[in-house]
């Protein structure tokens, strides 16, 4: 972690050193010296960074070179505050200068005297650094394993899992069962299985017990069971695999191979496996190079071998079973029934749980959420624990995360979870322990996320992408780690929501609190550091003991506010304030005006008010010209002032509130956006703008100024008028970045014309269009990236909006709102081959929904509702095999009475294969359906 923190500081010493007329005389030479120690660290650091954990004094001078790091990053951008002055042009311009010189000469000495105490700290590192420089070949050599001791430890738990008999062991039938179908099946090409999924699911055991089956040993000729993990080299796993080979067949090996190169030692494996049916199992493989540098080893031959993979990795899972037609098992968690069979076989040696002691032992279940390392490990520490005490065990439920650290017996998973974390790359420790300012459950927002990252600059710069491109990709590389989980996805696959295990959790709280990374209120077993970096607020704010704590407070989050902020005016006033403050997050506070404090943030890259009652936004919000972010989402506002076009690095505006109407089912334009300034084209690095009004005086130069912004991924466009169909269309040609496309009309009956739209963004992932049409716009068909359409009060007559749309190949998502005022819906045969949800609402004029054959074969939710008119079935609904749920709500009492009977099992032949069919009406408040 100290890595992360030595190459953001280098990065912003650059700008710092272009500030020549700001410096006095030597002041540069020593912030060069600085920068070139530091740099001259990071090559030590890189393995110091994994090293740590095993050598206290080490961690000691790792923990120096971080805060080291940190501290000089602040004073300098403090200074730069206290010296950063803009002044005019000519005479005027000149006297500013020089009247700002004169007072600003003071901050300027005390800037050359503290670059000299800094350099003088760096000077004194350096000299630890040396010390450690006699043992840097023995660090270099141990990178590889990035910890001798951590790798023994949890190789040694490995071995016992090898060891365990199948009677101890809960929820392995079933996986057993699949893996073993794959190995013995009669397929003569190699193939090449991967079980997957996070560290301490059972992985390795599962496989084991595999591996060991008489039906598999019966079924294979050679048998090699490798563990490579992340230290493995790559000669010495060659030499096990030929051990295991020749000692099988009870020969001994090859003379000389002690002395032999890998190639030699890879042809030795190649040839005895010629013509044999073979199984081998390389256990816990970290990484697709790993992989690569032993995939050629084995013959590919035609004699029903097979390869089985260990891995964390899902990319790695992924990319090897592919690539010899093989399949993935991702392992999952124990459920909730086996889960407790395995606590309580642990913790009561058999005996059942007493009564006084289930309610805690759940708790304390629940946090290991199905973790079968985690079940077995804290068993064992309950195991000796007295069982009259309840006490005792709530003690344990408390302080589960301090015992994780802390409790000899919980060492060895603590370890073993914790190698997920040290094989991270730099750039992605700092990303994942980040995560736990996030509070205990909490569902983490996709883009939320990736924009505090960007602002917090953890994310680098790629050439040809954008920051928050990359920080995607950061994301998919924590999932694929199986560090963070998917907690809910939208129907086209994406990822909205994560969370992270409980157990997890805990591990990154101790440890970014340890490296003052994030400071959590309520963690009142933790001392607060000297100097507090981030603080995340759950629920109130609490004694924030000495206000020096924050002056160098970079990130200020609060969740689920239920307190005022009168000490954000405390902490904001008290000697440098919070000027440091880059992220300020007070989303849903008890705010109804907005602080004024805020305006003195002249860092802020990052301003989250969303879900207050603050109506207005001042002028003076120009000053904030390092902002990133302005996230007023469910506020109040409804303009932005002319000012907010000096904020020139705006990346997102997400402006807009849902207005709710309980008369209404489905209302037209439940949200509302805000007024614009006119000339929001000049905010170029803007990438979403969500939602801006149009029916006003300068509507139509707001529309036009909107092609300016060319770095558009999202725009949503509120009360379009006809007449301005034209002037969006014209800015639309100049979009070709836009994903996403949302455009609502002044009313149901206001014309939306987009026909004159000559180059569509051709990335187009989403496109809403609320309010009437004359026709579907003829460029929807050529849009082949299109995943989600939603037309809502189209109110077309005689045009089916099916034939524009059936031939879209990525199409996920359909739903029609008043669309269609025909009398029928034909889905042809060939149509619509990825669509998995179709919701069909208030088309008065339906009567016959019509499926053929071959028409949407992954449909899985299909919903009708307010079609009154509907008195059947849709015709060849039994063509959709693939159906999962069918939803029929206030339809005509016809078409009641036959699902009614349908169900009931006298003619429920069409829709017997779906799992879950609801009918209802709303005004009746009648229910009834089959949910298998």
């Amino acid at each position: 972690m100290a890595e992360s923190a030595v190459f953001h500081l280098l990065a912003n010493l650059a700008p710092f050193l272009q500030q020549e007329a700001n410096l006095l005389t030597g002041v540069r030479e020593e912030i060069q010296y600085i920068r070139d120690e530091f740099e001259r660290m990071t090559a030590f650091l890189r393995v110091a960074d994994a090293m740590e954990e095993n050598n206290p004094e080490l961690k000691v001078w790792v923990k120096q070179v971080r805060e080291a790091a940190y501290d000089i990053g602040d004073v300098l951008e403090l200074y730069m505050l206290r010296l950063g002055h803009r002044h005019g042009s000519g005479f005027r311009g000149f006297l500013g200068k020089v009247s700002c010189f004169i007072k600003t000469l003071k901050a300027r000495h005390q800037i050359a005297s503290e670059v000299q105490r800094m350099k003088s700290r760096v000077i004194d590192i350096s000299k630890g650094h040396q010390r450690y420089h006699d043992s840097y070949g023995m660090l270099e050599q141990g990178s590889s394993s990035r910890s001798t001791g951590l790798n023994t430890a949890c190789h040694d738990y490995r071995g016992d899992a090898l060891l365990l008999h199948e009677s101890e062991l809960v929820g392995i039938d079933k996986p057993k069962s699949q893996l073993i179908r794959w190995l013995v099946h009669e397929d003569p090409r190699l193939k090449v299985f991967s079980v997957s999924g996070m560290g301490g699911l059972g992985k390795t055991t599962l496989v084991k017990k595999v591996f060991d089956d008489a039906v598999v040993k019966n079924h294979f000729q050679s048998h090699v069971w490798i563990t490579v993990s992340e230290s493995f080299k790559i000669e010495v796993l060659l030499k096990g695999i030929i051990k295991q080979l020749f000692e099988e067949i009870k020969q001994l090996v090859p003379q000389g191979m002690d002395n032999m190169d890998t190639n030699s030692l890879k042809g030795i494996i190649n040839a005895f496996l010629q013509q044999k049916r073979y199984v081998l199992v390389f256990d816990d493989v970290w990484d697709i190079h790993a992989w690569q540098s032993f995939r050629y080893v084995f013959p590919i031959g035609n004699c029903g071998s097979r390869v089985v993979l260990t891995t964390r990795n899902a990319d790695l899972a992924s990319f090897a079973s592919k690539e010899y037609h093989g399949d993935v098992y991702n392992l999952q968690p124990l459920p909730s029934e086996e889960s407790w069979t395995l606590f309580c076989r642990k913790t009561f040696m058999e005996n059942s749980c007493p009564s006084h002691l289930e309610r805690l032992s759940k708790a304390i279940l629940n946090r290991c959420e199905g973790l079968p390392l985690a079940i077995v490990a804290i068993s064992g520490l309950l195991s000796t624990k007295d069982k009259s005490s309840v006490d005792e065990w709530d003690k344990i439920y408390r302080s589960l995360g301090a015992e994780l650290q802390g409790n000899d017996k919980l060492q060895s998973m603590n370890k073993i979870l914790s190698l997920s974390y040290i094989d991270l790359p730099y750039y992605l420790k700092f990303c994942f322990l980040y995560l736990s300012v996030f509070p205990e459950d909490c569902f983490i927002d996709h883009w939320r996320l990736i924009r505090l990252w960007v602002a917090e600059g953890f994310v680098e710069t790629k050439v040809g992408m954008t920051k928050e491109e990359v920080a995607e990709g950061y994301l998919n590389e924590l999932i694929n780690r199986s560090l963070v989980q998917v907690a809910k996805r939208r129907r086209d696959k994406r990822v909205t929501m994560y969370r992270i295990h409980d157990l997890w959790r805990e591990i990154i709280v101790s440890k970014s609190g340890e490296q003052n990374i994030v400071t959590l209120t309520g963690e009142k077993s933790r001392a607060w550091p000297e100097k507090v970096r981030r603080l995340s607020i759950n629920n109130y704010w609490e004694y924030t003991q000495q206000s020096k704590r924050f002056t160098r407070l970079r990130s200020l989050l609060m969740f689920n506010a239920t307190d005022s902020l009168s000490k954000l005016s405390i902490l904001a006033s008290s000697n440098d304030g919070l000027r440091l403050l880059t992220v300020l997050d007070l989303r849903g506070a008890l705010l109804e005006t907005f602080p004024n404090e805020v305006l003195k943030l002249l860092q802020l890259r990052y301003l989250s008010l969303r879900g207050t009652k603050v109506k207005i936004i001042p002028k003076s919000i120009g000053k904030l010209q390092n902002l990133e972010t302005l996230d007023l989402k469910q506020t109040y506002v409804t303009e932005l002032p002319d000012d907010i076009l000096k904020l020139q690095r705006l990346r997102h505006i997400l402006l807009y509130r849902y207005q709710p109407n309980y008369f209404l089912v489905f209302p037209f334009k439940n949200q509302c956006g805000f007024k614009a300034p006119t000339e929001i084209g000049s905010l170029s690095c803007l990438q979403k703008l969500c939602s801006i009004e149009t029916n006003h005086d300068n509507g139509t130069i707001l529309l036009g100024e909107v092609g300016k912004l060319t770095q558009l991924r999202k725009l949503q466009i509120e009360s379009l008028r006809n007449e301005d169909g034209r002037v969006l269309c014209s800015s639309l040609d100049k979009l070709s970045n836009l994903r996403s496309l949302i455009v609502r009309a002044t009313g149901e009956d206001e014309i939306i014309d987009l026909d004159s739209l000559s180059s569509p963004p051709q990335l187009l992932r989403t496109l809403y269009l609320e309010g009437s049409l004359h026709k579907v716009p003829h460029w929807i068909p050529s849009l082949h990236n299109l995943v989600k359409v939603m037309l809502r009060w189209s109110k077309l007559k005689d045009v089916d909006p099916l034939e524009s749309l059936q031939g879209l190949p990525n199409l996920v998502q359909l739903q029609f709102i008043q669309t269609h005022e025909g009398e029928e819906l034909c889905f042809k045969a060939g149509g619509f081959q990825r669509l998995v949800r179709l919701s069909l609402y208030e088309l008065k004029g339906l009567r016959w929904v019509k499926v053929e054959a071959g028409s949407m074969p992954h449909l899985e939710e299909l919903i009708i509702r307010r079609c009154e008119l509907v008195e059947e079935l849709p015709s060849g609904i039994e063509h959709l095999t693939n159906l999962k749920s069918l939803d029929l709500v206030d339809m005509s009492d016809g078409l009641i009475s036959v699902l009614n009977r349908d169900l009931e099992g006298e003619n429920n032949w069409k829709i017997a294969h779906i799992p879950k069919v609801q009918i209802g009406d709303t005004k009746l408040g009648y229910w009834k359906g089959n949910y298998l």
